[in-house]
């Protein structure tokens, strides 16, 4: 039986301030390093229908097999990110899961009325979709399109936890 979504690899946490966040998993849960991707450019990114121009910035690492990454939002457009916050939320917000394509996936789902919240491409090409799976709001799980370019800079993140001294607690791409 196809199943609707996992396995599930990532869990993504909004933030009110990343290093603070960073500073946690790396002081208390003993995770990292983290890499930051920041200000992340995107392209024909859209929030409930409506074109998306959002700035934010992630960090990225692994605890074993389980992807942690940590977003904060810098300015106010209105998004998955703002609304989880405005509702005086912040914490556990989704979880992602990778597929071979965004856009197949969803034309499975829409049958069962499961439809994107927010979705689009980052200007590197990776394409997303976060999806309302709960009827509580604020869950999502995001779909993530599986190419060689994200497989190669996740499992790059995945062999540095798995190598990590604990010393440095963020690390760039490149």
């Amino acid at each position: 039986m196809l199943r609707n979504f996992g396995p599930v690899m990532q869990n993504g946490f909004v933030v009110e301030n990343l290093d603070a966040a960073i500073d946690h998993w790396v002081k208390v849960m003993n995770v990292g390093p983290f890499f930051v991707l920041e200000h992340i450019p995107f392209v024909d990114t859209y929030f409930r229908g409506k074109p998306l121009e959002i700035d934010m910035t992630v960090a990225i690492a692994y605890s074993g097999e389980l992807q942690i990454e940590l977003i904060e939002q810098h300015n106010d457009a209105p998004s998955i990110y703002t609304e989880f916050t405005q509702a005086g939320r912040y914490g556990l917000q989704h979880m992602g899961v990778m597929t071979d394509s965004v856009a197949a996936h969803l034309a499975r789902l829409e049958p069962l009325g499961i439809r994107p919240v927010q979705h689009g491409a980052t200007a590197a090409g990776v394409k997303f979709a976060y999806i309302d799976t709960d009827v509580t709001p604020g869950f999502m799980i995001e779909l993530i399109e599986s190419n060689d370019m994200i497989t190669g800079a996740f499992r790059m993140i995945y062999d540095a936890a798995l190598n990590w001294d604990g010393k440095e607690r963020t690390r760039s791409f490149g």
